[in-house]
């Protein structure tokens, strides 16, 4: 079901409460047919099964493409996504910071290009200036698992 869920998430990734509620709800569901756990907390159910929330998978997608982007290896011109912030007063963090434009509508500000900058520049340094795709995911999930993605 999970592949279901996920299907070209970081193209058509839902922007109201109540359709992340309602694809939430789908996994929340799904975690009650295995067998023993159907009196637990959904919580509970997703450390026993070591799963996440679905809005935290999307974040965590929409990082690896903005890592595959970036630097060109999904064959995209990043310069069409992102702006690199100009760094003239040495920004902190990691020198991929993105400039993230004003937004006047909603519609806007849910684009892929706009969600996840936020995201992409809150984290450290040595996540984002990973040699490869499969370090950087590596190092974007540890131990006290999404800590980087948590506001």
């Amino acid at each position: 079901m999970r592949p279901h869920l996920e299907y070209c998430v970081q193209a058509w990734s839902p922007a109201m409460v109540k359709d992340i509620e309602i694809l939430e709800k789908v996994q929340q569901r799904e975690t009650k047919w295995v067998k023993g756990l159907k009196n637990i907390c959904y919580t509970d159910r997703l450390r026993i099964l070591n799963l996440t929330t679905l809005e935290k998978r999307r974040k965590r997608g929409d990082l690896i493409e903005v890592c595959k982007i970036i630097p060109g290896k999904e064959g995209v011109d990043s310069t069409k996504f992102f702006t690199l912030a100009y760094n003239d007063h040495g920004l902190r963090g990691h020198q991929f910071k993105l400039y993230k434009q004003l937004s006047r509508l909603n519609i806007r500000r849910n684009f892929f290009s706009q969600r996840v900058i936020n995201d992409w520049n809150r984290l450290p340094s040595h996540v984002v200036e990973a040699p490869s795709v499969n370090s950087f995911k590596n190092r974007l999930i540890f131990p006290g698992r999404y800590r980087q993605l948590k506001r």
